[in-house]
Formats: C-alpha cells, sequence, structure tokens
C-alpha cells in the first residue's frame, strides 16, 4: 500500500519534463473498481505537458463523471472560504439572453421552449443529447458565451483577498478548454453503481440517459490521466470531507 502523502517526482532529461509521479489524497492496495482498474496504486506515473503553477492564488478545477460528485466538493470546498464559480449555473443564465433563445428557436423550433416562452433545458438537452451534430451546435453556442463569462468570474475571484483558492465546478471542464484557466486539476472517483443512484434520485435521469450524458464526454481514463489529485467519493461523506479538507491544505500551502 502506498501513502496518500506521495510527492511529486519530476523526471527530467535535457531541462525538460518526462513524467510525474500524482498525488493521491488516500491509500490504495490494488485494482480500483471505481475507476475500471486504472488506479491500481497510489501513485501513478503520467506523461503530459505540466500546467505552470506560479506564486498566485491557486485555481481548481473539478474533473469527474457524471453523477460523481464534484458538485458536493465545490460546496465545501466554499464552505472553507473559496470562491466558487459553477459553470452550470452560467449556462443557466446565458440560456436567458434574448439573443441565445432566438438562435435556440432558430434552429430547434418551439419544442425546445416551455409554454412561457423560455428555454427548456430537460427538451433542448434531450434534442441535444440524441444527435452529435445538434450537441456541437448548442457547444457552439453556448461554451464561448459561457467561456466569457466565467473567465470575468475568475477575475473578479482572483481579486477576492480572503478567497484561500478559486474552485472551477464545470460538467465540461476539459471538453470545453477550462482547465486551461487551472492550476491544479482534481479528479472526483466514484463507482458506477454510486453515480447511477445519484443521478435518479438528485436529477431523475434513468440509467439510459446518464449513460448518454457520459459518453459526450471524454473516458474517465482520459480525465482522471490529466488530474493531478484524486479525491475518493467511494465511501462515507465524513471520509470524502476529510480528503476535501487535506486537499485544500495541501494544494494552498504549496502556494505559499
Amino acid at each position: 500500500m502506498v501513502s496518500s502523502e506521495a510527492k511529486i517526482l519530476s523526471f527530467r532529461f535535457s531541462g525538460m519534463v518526462l513524467f510525474r509521479v500524482k498525488h493521491t489524497i488516500r491509500p490504495m492496495d490494488g485494482p480500483n473498481p471505481a475507476t475500471n482498474g486504472l488506479w491500481n496504486c497510489g501513485v501513478r506515473f503520467t506523461i503530459r505537458d505540466m500546467r505552470p503553477k506560479g506564486t498566485g492564488k491557486p485555481v481548481i478545477g473539478l474533473v469527474g463523471g457524471v453523477g460523481s460528485g464534484k458538485s458536493t466538493v465545490a460546496a465545501e470546498l466554499g464552505r472553507l472560504g473559496c470562491a466558487v464559480i459553477d459553470a452550470d449555473r452560467i449556462a443557466h443564465a446565458m440560456l436567458t439572453r434574448d439573443d441565445v433563445r432566438q438562435e435556440v428557436r432558430r434552429r430547434w423550433g418551439s419544442d425546445a421552449f416551455d409554454p412561457d416562452g423560455q428555454v427548456d433545458r430537460d427538451a433542448l438537452g434531450a434534442i441535444a443529447f440524441s444527435d452529435p451534430a445538434s450537441l456541437a451546435r448548442l457547444s457552439a453556442i453556448l461554451h464561448p458565451l459561457i467561456r466569457q463569462a466565467g473567465q470575468e468570474q475568475l477575475a473578479r475571484c482572483l481579486a477576492r483577498a480572503e478567497a484561500p483558492a478559486v474552485v472551477i465546478d464545470a460538467p465540461l471542464l476539459i471538453e470545453a478548454g477550462w482547465d486551461t484557466l487551472c492550476t491544479h486539476l482534481v479528479f472526483v472517483e466514484s463507482s458506477p453503481v454510486d453515480r447511477a443512484r445519484r443521478v435518479r434520485l438528485e436529477r431523475g435521469w434513468d440509467k439510459a440517459k446518464w449513460q448518454v450524458r457520459e459518453s459526450s464526454q471524454k473516458t474517465l481514463d482520459t480525465k482522471a490521466g490529466m488530474c493531478d489529485y484524486i479525491l475518493s467519493n467511494t465511501s462515507s461523506v465524513s471520509h470524502l470531507l476529510d480528503q476535501i479538507h487535506g486537499l485544500l491544505e495541501k494544494i494552498v500551502h504549496a502556494s505559499d
């Protein structure tokens, strides 16, 4: 078993970082069914470009499967004083803009609207996720607007002296390029059974709807391989909260 306090080790050749040991926030022993055996030990070598960490306020991006518990992690980090950017909330606001509503109506007609003339998010989601071309068109409409609003909010959050870090909670953080705004990426792992249960209880989704949404994103292996830290949401809430507290302390102290 590898200690959860594994440090980063960078291996260099001619001055270039080749790979490093990934942090984990909990010990592991053997294959982990939550990620199909991907994390079979407490540390993992990854070969990827290193994002510049700098010396300013940390920006923590949350990554994970649909229903993994990213919002729970964001809420706890917010309770600990971090400034939290909720990309889903920004997306809700974008769908109330007149220009966005007009474009949605032009492309998908009245089927995407409720009786009051507002965009019906469930109906629009059903349309978009049933057709890759529609999903691409919707992303082209919303993602630039959400990104711009997110960057403006990030600038305000970075100026908040009392916040030890900024947290970005975005369903498509990597797919939409928000990871480039982050100094640290955190993967929230959870078993498929637990994730399916959460989306059923919290969102009313059946298994088929959950799988359709998840299949439109990068694989869990890909996401996890891009992250610096792992939080295990496979046990009790108190266990997850303990990991979150340790994570924040580690990241904030590393930036001192």
